[in-house]
């Protein structure tokens, strides 16, 4: 899946990955759309949203 960047939040969902493109810095998604998978997870700790992707390592050092 290729997700695009939204200008707004995905209304809804909430995500504490702040190392993630798609982070707005407010604990919201700004992908266009999200993949959470795998399709045979039987609880939420098998699952992994398919749509992160890491901020550039450039990117994260320039942050601190």
């Amino acid at each position: 899946m290729d997700s695009k960047k939204n200008n707004k939040p995905l209304k809804g969902v909430v995500c504490d990955v702040v190392n993630c493109v798609y982070h707005d810095g407010d604990c919201s998604c700004t992908a266009k759309q999200i993949e959470v998978g795998p399709m045979q997870a039987v609880s939420c700790t098998d699952t992994v949203c398919a749509t992160f992707k890491p901020l550039p390592e450039s990117y994260i050092n320039r942050s601190n």
